[in-house]
């Protein structure tokens, strides 16, 4: 396990946190007409506090890239989801809410869960799956689940909505960090020519800008504490399952392993709801209105 690999997944998490706080603040004021259209995009470029949020974004998402060359993405997708350490760090800052005991204990969990699922599992490189059905049968799921959430988020937007739109979001980047992984591998082995003749590296670009779509609609129409905790679990856990599913990542299968990887990823899950519901996270102050808004649309 490189301390390298562990350094550059906080770092990235931690961009990433607060990337995400800086983007809820620009796009609760965005049109509500925008939602779920690219035209949302060109409407948040224009405010200088989204564009700091996705340089930040940007940022996050290079020094994960970079860990994934280095490590499994079963190592690096449970650190990134420490991301919500950072953005309640932020929140708090703007907020001025205490931790109290429901940010201790959601952060115990977090870390606590993280560390559990890493030394339990001790995640290692293998032989990646050649067979491709396998990889679009996991992918097919993952991509088929999200457009799934999204289509019942349209149709919940004043309840579920933003959740389910960042469940989705999150099984997206899931899948992207998965093939960012196998785009690395390629570009490793035979240099920009193999990297450019493969599907890979064109999926992560589409997975990611609809992704980003989904991410900024969840952030438009609701406080963070509805979105951020469904995105920061479906990440790791999307991730994850590409890992194991055909990259060759390989983690301990004997029951007592087995066990404290599955309560360490309750841990992690638990801890991120505990921390997305706390006070400090930021909420809309318009909300109300917004959602009369939306009754009316």
């Amino acid at each position: 396990m490189s301390v390298l690999v562990l350094v550059l997944a906080v770092c990235a998490a931690c961009c990433l946190g607060f990337g995400f706080v800086l983007q809820q603040n620009a796009a609760e004021r965005a049109p509500l007409g925008d939602f779920l259209s690219p035209r949302l995009l060109l409407d948040l470029v224009r405010v200088p506090r989204w564009l700091a949020g996705m340089g930040l974004m940007v940022a996050g998402m290079v020094l994960g890239a970079i860990a994934l060359g280095g490590g499994e993405l079963t190592l690096v997708e449970p650190l990134l989801a420490t991301n919500l350490l950072f953005a309640l760090a932020l929140s708090r800052f703007q907020t001025r809410q205490p931790l109290g005991r429901q940010g201790w204990a959601g952060l115990a969990l977090l870390a606590g869960g993280v560390t559990a699922f890493i030394l339990a599992g001790e995640p290692r490189g293998g032989s990646a799956v050649t067979d491709p059905l396998r990889h679009w049968l996991i992918v097919g799921v993952m991509l088929g689940l999200a457009l799934l959430l999204t289509l019942c988020a349209g149709r919940l937007r004043l309840t579920w909505g933003p959740t389910l739109l960042a469940l989705a979001a999150g099984l997206l980047y899931g899948v992207q960090d998965a093939l960012t992984r196998v785009s690395g591998r390629r570009l490793s082995a035979g240099g920009l020519a193999e990297l450019l003749t493969g599907w890979q590296p064109y999926f992560v670009v589409v997975l990611g800008v609809t992704g980003l779509v989904l991410v900024q609609s969840a952030f438009e129409t609701a406080p963070l504490r509805r979105s951020l905790p469904a995105l920061t679990a479906a990440q790791p856990l999307a991730g994850i399952a590409c890992g194991v599913g055909f990259l060759g990542d390989r983690l301990h299968t004997d029951t007592g392993a087995l066990a404290w990887q599955a309560g360490g990823l309750a841990a992690v899950v638990a801890g991120i709801v505990l921390l997305g519901l706390h006070p400090a996270m930021p909420q809309s102050t318009g909300e109300s209105g917004r959602e009369r808004a939306l009754e009316r649309s």
